[in-house]
């Protein structure tokens, strides 16, 4: 792969032709922890009028729903166990066939984690375009180290972009920031070798079905533009 450059489409699926309104937009999106998918999946429901569905959210509901999906994962993860694929492919497939009793047009994201997983989505959707984001990995680590939270609350801050009204305090309570252990540049490069590890066999999967586009960039800001720039040329939306 040639040196990162900023603001560009680095593959792309083929140009699509439509003489009328698309009425679907099946989307996937992947890209690294701390890479900006969720400002990007946000940008993306705004301007399309995609429903956005993030697995990893409906797996928290479903556990704190109590139901029996949730009661089931909640068994593995407090075994420090992956949930199995028949699980979330159950919890997936049974969204998205509801989703798709009002609208076609939609933004999947953290799921499919494997081929497996990948092959059970293509089977009950044909997907119109997988978004792949490129992200430098150092940038990423840059980027985190300088965020810091207030853990009872969420609230986060940048001690460049968005820093606190005084040093290391939350702006409401006072209370202190910390830096989490996994913003940390080591947790981060670990972090990232396990994402591109896991990740990389599903992207080639969809490149070979000419599904994935794959943005690359520095910065969501970059991104953006490009990325709506393709969904305008190759849909007609």
């Amino acid at each position: 792969m040639s040196a990162i450059r900023r603001g560009i489409l680095l593959s792309r699926a083929p140009m699509r032709t439509f003489s009328r309104q698309m009425s679907s937009l099946r989307c996937l999106i992947m890209g690294p922890p701390g890479g900006g998918k969720g400002t990007l999946s946000s940008r993306l429901v705004k301007e399309f009028g995609l429903t956005h569905f993030s697995s990893g959210d409906a797996l928290r509901a479903h556990i704190k729903e109590g139901t029996e999906l949730g009661e089931e994962a909640e068994i593995y993860m407090n075994d420090g166990l992956l949930v199995p694929d028949s699980l979330m492919e159950t919890m997936v497939i049974t969204h998205l066939n509801g989703v798709n009793m009002k609208t076609n047009k939609w933004l999947l994201d953290g799921f499919p984690r494997n081929v497996s997983q990948a092959t059970t989505l293509d089977r009950g959707f044909d997907l119109d375009l997988v978004i792949v984001l490129n992200i430098p990995h150092e940038e990423i680590v840059e980027r985190l180290r300088h965020r810091m939270v207030h853990l009872p609350s969420g609230r986060s801050y940048h001690s460049l972009w968005n820093p606190p009204k005084n040093e290391g305090k939350d702006d409401e309570t006072g209370e202190a920031l910390i830096v989490r252990d996994d913003d940390k540049p080591e947790q981060v490069r670990e972090r990232l070798r396990v994402y591109e590890e896991n990740t990389k066999p599903v992207v080639d999967h969809y490149e070979a079905l000419k599904k994935a586009v794959i943005f690359t960039g520095t910065e969501s800001d970059i991104i953006w533009p490009v990325m709506k720039e393709h969904i305008y040329k190759n849909f007609s939306l």
